[in-house]
Order: C-alpha cells, then sequence, then structure tokens
C-alpha cells in the first residue's frame, strides 16, 4: 500500500489585510501545522487607533492588536482584557487597553516593531506580526466625480463610489522582514477584509507589491461573504478581483475562495437595513478571466455574519498543502 507523501516541514503563509475578518481567519489557521506571518495594514485613522497615531506619532496599533489576539496562546479572559476598551475618564473614553499597553511597549523599547515583537513573546503568539510599514500612512481616495477623499476611516463615509485608492506618502518603504516573509512563502493569502481600506493599503506598499508580483507562491483571495456600505456597494466577486488588478496591474491570485451558502433571510434583512447584501458569485465570469474558484458554506451566523474559522482554514491548508507537494 502506498504512503501518502508528508510535507518535509510545516508551509510558510503570509496573511495579508486587516480588521475583524483576518482575525477570525487567524483563530482557525493557528490551529494548522502552518508558519504564519501576518502582515497587518497600518492606514487606519479611526478611533482609538487615530487618536493614538496623531498624538503618540506611532503606527495605529487597533489592526496589529487585533491580530496578536487572534495568534496569541493566551486565556479568553486575556483576550477580553486586550480589547476592552473604557467607557468613561477623560482621555481614556473610547481607548482600547490592548492599544494603550501596544502604544506603552512601543515607547519602552523605543520602536513600534520591537514593541510588537516583545508583545509577541508575552503573549505566546503562533507566528510572527509584522506592520506593512514602521510608519504610519495615509490613505486617500479619488471618487468617481473626481473627488479626493483623504482617511481611512472617512472613505466609506463620503456617499460615493471608489475609483481608485492611493497612499501617502507613495514611496512608503515596506518592513524589510515583511517583504522577506512575502520571498520565502510557500502560500501568500489575502482578505478577507474591506477590500479597499484593509487589503488594498498593502498592496499598494511598493516593494509589498513587487515581492508579491514575483513570488512563486501559491496566492489566495478570501473574498468578502458581505458588500460594504460605501466601499463596495454592489460587487460581484469579479467585481473585487477586477479592482485589485486596476490597481496592480497584474492578475495576482491562482484561487478564489467564496462562500456559497444560503444565508438566512432574516439576516439578509438585518444587513440590507445597513446597505449590505451578499456579494454575489458570478462564477463563469470569475472562471473566465482565470482563477480557480473554491465555494462551499462558510459562513456562521451570531451577533454578525463571519467566516467558518475551522472551514475555511481546511480549505486553505488543502490547497498550500497539496501545492507544496506538486512543487515537490
Amino acid at each position: 500500500m502506498s504512503q501518502q507523501p508528508t510535507l518535509p516541514r510545516n508551509p510558510r503563509i503570509v496573511v495579508i489585510g486587516g480588521g475583524t475578518g483576518l482575525s477570525v481567519m487567524l483563530r482557525g489557521l493557528k490551529q494548522k501545522p502552518l508558519d504564519i506571518t501576518a502582515i497587518v495594514t497600518v492606514a487606519d485613522d479611526g478611533g482609538s487607533s487615530g487618536i493614538l497615531r496623531e498624538e503618540l506619532q506611532i503606527p495605529p496599533p487597533g489592526d496589529i492588536r487585533n491580530v496578536l489576539s487572534a495568534l496569541a496562546d493566551i486565556e479568553p479572559l486575556m483576550t477580553e482584557v486586550l480589547k476592552y476598551r473604557f467607557n468613561n475618564g477623560t482621555g481614556l473614553a473610547g481607548h482600547s487597553l490592548g492599544n494603550l499597553i501596544l502604544a506603552a511597549m512601543t515607547d519602552i523599547t523605543g520602536d513600534f516593531v520591537t514593541g510588537i515583537t516583545e508583545l509577541s513573546r508575552i503573549f505566546a503568539v503562533r507566528g510572527r506580526v509584522l506592520p506593512a510599514a514602521n510608519q504610519a500612512i495615509v490613505l486617500k481616495a479619488e471618487m468617481e466625480d473626481g473627488s479626493i477623499v483623504v482617511g481611512e476611516s472617512t472613505i466609506p463615509k463620503s456617499g460615493l463610489a471608489i475609483r481608485r485608492v492611493f497612499l501617502e506618502p507613495s514611496d512608503v518603504k515596506a518592513l524589510p522582514e515583511a517583504v522577506q516573509a512575502l520571498e520565502e512563502a510557500d502560500a501568500i493569502l489575502f482578505g478577507p477584509g474591506s477590500l479597499f481600506t484593509s487589503i488594498m493599503p498593502n498592496l499598494l506598499v511598493p516593494d509589498l507589491a513587487e515581492a508579491i508580483v514575483k513570488s512563486d507562491a501559491v496566492k489566495l483571495f478570501v473574498c468578502n461573504v458581505m458588500t460594504q456600505p460605501g466601499e463596495t456597494d454592489n460587487y460581484s466577486v469579479s467585481d473585487h478581483l477586477a479592482a485589485v488588478q486596476a490597481h496592480i496591474g497584474h492578475q495576482l491570485f491562482d484561487y478564489v475562495i467564496v462562500n456559497d451558502g444560503e444565508i438566512p433571510p432574516q439576516v439578509e434583512c438585518l444587513y440590507a437595513e445597513q446597505g449590505s447584501k451578499a456579494v454575489h458569485l458570478d462564477l463563469d465570469e470569475v472562471t473566465r478571466q482565470g482563477y480557480k474558484v473554491i465555494a462551499d458554506t462558510l459562513v456562521l451566523f451570531r451577533t454578525y455574519l463571519r467566516h467558518d474559522a475551522e472551514k475555511l482554514s481546511d480549505h486553505i491548508y488543502h490547497l498550500v498543502e497539496d501545492w507544496m507537494l506538486r512543487k515537490g
């Protein structure tokens, strides 16, 4: 009886994005035998992150904190502590305790990246968490009417369709460790998350984009389940892919992972009240463009619709494992 071939080592996977969707997925991926590096956006300028970014002149800590928490081996109560947001107190109200800890660690170590590394050690993080750059960047959007909207948190509120997004400074330097991780990756995974304000800011960092395009890793795109008001209104799966290609100038992905499970009508109604609906899977168009599609029921509903982290990470791991075995 022939033996199933085994991998010589854990696959090296780089996950790119930001926001809640990325954290949900990472909670599933950390259970797999994977060497994970998460590259996280530093374009956030809203809420607690925006205030700390402005007052302390540090990259925004919020998305980094979420990812650290997702990959950490800590008690559930400690996760809640990191997420805790002060409701009262002059200067404290609105701040997340995890953001303040990361800001303090940056001050103690003298560097944002070193602060993340030290917190990762304290929280027994499974993998590495890296900012896309060691400085805050400003995200701008040109809207369909030609107007320019400044700021990641402001763009979705403009009420206008997005033509393109771009960074200031446009020549921002990527963190060298992030570039190296991409060069050594067996797989590069994008999303889920806000297309224009969480995923795209990473792809617009020139050094990162160049490393991704050159890489012979398998490249996977996890499409959002629902459209995002002010960002991807009425977008289909192929619209998401076309937006990335228009910005980067290359067809980046080998596989697209999408939900094709039904969303209960009452849940659709809840989201419709917020101007959101299920992302339409236009399968013929996506495959015509040369993408391989993995479609499955990938959603769970609790308070919000979320990706089923266990099922999603199973698909991702099997794709990466097959890719490595084929490469030999």
